[in-house]
């Protein structure tokens, strides 16, 4: 990471303009430190960084760019370095790039691609948005299993450059077929003379090119290894994912179930720089949506007007009641959506998730429930508040508590599996969203129990 003396130096010297002491500065700064202070500063001329960059580090810079500022770049530069810059990135960057851009402009860019460029630029972007195919690459080393460990080792110090990692080699029949993947330094602790077939021993991981991007999130996690290659369904080997692309992904995804947990839509940026327009786009719908939730809570007070009028005191403990039910669904619901997005829990578990809520919820409204009786009875102590009928006010207090903690528990731990069951993405079971529903559920219940254990008495 860049630190702070470096931003304000590289701020200083592009505002000067004094190219030379600019890129004596950047040759001690990595092209991802250079990428993330250009990404994070705002008004600059960063133009000019890649006027004194070597090639070689002004096409790894831009690899790390946002989407925007690349797109920036691109204009600004003359055909020769458009094609240069495009023909020189690696596939899987460039795919990143091509996929959001208008098809006017994607035209543009595929025909400044060498024949060989065009055609891998088109074989990556066949491939289903957010499939696997769109994050994979096809730079990295084969080799044939009869090769001896002397030979590959010459092979990769000839080819090795353009590979995206050298941290496994791959090894393939005459066809492509993918065999098995070996890790570098078994290539570097074996004798020379040694084949590859003796260092096989074909308990590799391999995913399907279509599959969605979060079977590479969940392989990358079960095969702590820093990349994993990509075939078709028959086996033939495509290409590579490497770890740092599937941590892009697992960025996006957490940014994303984050935003719709909150009742938003995902936004298309970064939050400094998504337009106004966008933001309100993002979040007017779920807004509107809750707020007619919230006009069923409203429509349900209005059934207990009389109820109220009677027993004003009732009115009194109306937020408790709703917020406990809401803050019990949210936890719930927390709990459940992460435990899903780790693998911990799957639509199987359902019934054990709705075991182990239904007593948590009952033990958790027991303690919230006792709290509040205690809250009336205490009072009563110090007042008169609420008259000679206390007693039966905590009652109703207390075993309204019990109920809604336990409806937002179940309703907050068993929507997401719902929803994920229904092929909704469970994150959009947003707090706000659990909240309105139990708002609704929590004052029916709370005005019943007061309806029939008030009765006769307050009401």
């Amino acid at each position: 990471m860049v630190n702070v003396d470096e931003k304000e130096l590289l701020a200083e010297r592009l505002v000067t303009g004094n190219l030379y002491k600019l890129k004596q500065l950047c040759l001690t700064i990595q092209p991802e430190e250079l990428a993330e202070f250009i990404n994070d500063s705002k008004e600059i001329d960063f133009k000019k960084i890649f006027q004194i960059l070597d090639a070689e580090k002004a096409i790894k810079t831009f690899e790390n760019l946002d989407f925007d500022i690349q797109l920036e770049l691109l204009q600004s530069f003359s055909i020769e370095q458009l094609s240069h810059t495009l023909n020189q990135i690696s596939p899987d960057d460039r795919t990143a790039l091509f996929e959001q851009l208008p098809e006017e402009s994607l035209q543009k860019y595929l025909s400044l691609l060498t024949v060989e460029e065009r055609k891998t630029a088109r074989q990556l972007l066949q491939y289903p948005e957010d499939s696997i195919g769109r994050l994979m690459t096809p730079d990295y080393i084969s080799v044939r299993e009869e090769a001896s460990v002397q030979e590959v080792l010459d092979y990769i110090r000839k080819y090795g450059k353009s590979s995206e990692t050298l941290s496994f080699i791959y090894v393939v029949d005459p066809q492509g077929f993918l065999l098995d993947d070996i890790r570098l330094n078994q290539l570097l602790l074996s004798p020379l003379d040694t084949k590859i077939s003796e260092l096989m021993d074909k308990q590799y991981i391999s995913l399907d090119a279509r599959a969605d991007q979060e079977t590479a999130i969940e392989l990358f996690k079960q095969s702590n290894r820093e990349a994993l290659p990509v075939t078709d369904f028959k086996g033939l080997l495509l290409g590579i994912i490497t770890i740092d692309d599937v941590i892009d992904v697992i960025e996006e995804e957490d940014t994303e179930d984050i935003q719709k947990f909150g009742g938003t839509e995902a936004l298309d940026d970064s939050y400094l720089k998504v337009s106004i327009r966008g933001m309100i786009n993002a979040r007017a719908g779920w807004l509107i949506v809750l707020f007619f939730g919230e006009m069923l809570t409203a429509s349900a007070m209005g059934f207990f007007t009389h109820e109220l009028e009677k027993a004003v005191v009732l009115a009194l403990f109306v937020p408790l009641i709703i917020s406990s039910g809401g803050n019990s669904g949210s936890q719930a619901a927390t709990l459940i959506i992460r435990a899903m997005a780790l693998g911990e829990v799957t639509l199987s578990d359902w019934w054990r998730v709705m075991r182990r809520e239904f007593f948590s919820g009952l033990a958790l409204g027991g303690i919230l429930g006792t709290i509040g009786f205690l809250r009336v009875a205490v009072w009563t102590l110090f007042s008169d508040f609420y008259g000679p009928h206390w007693f039966l006010i905590g009652l109703v207090v207390g075993i309204t508590l019990v109920g809604v903690v336990l409806f937002g528990t179940l309703s907050g731990s068993l929507l997401p599996l719902l929803l994920k069951r229904i092929g909704v993405d469970p994150a959009v079971s947003s707090a706000p969203f659990i909240a309105t529903l139990v708002d609704v559920t929590g004052l029916i219940l709370y005005f019943t129990l007061a309806y029939f254990i008030l009765a006769g008495t307050l009401l």
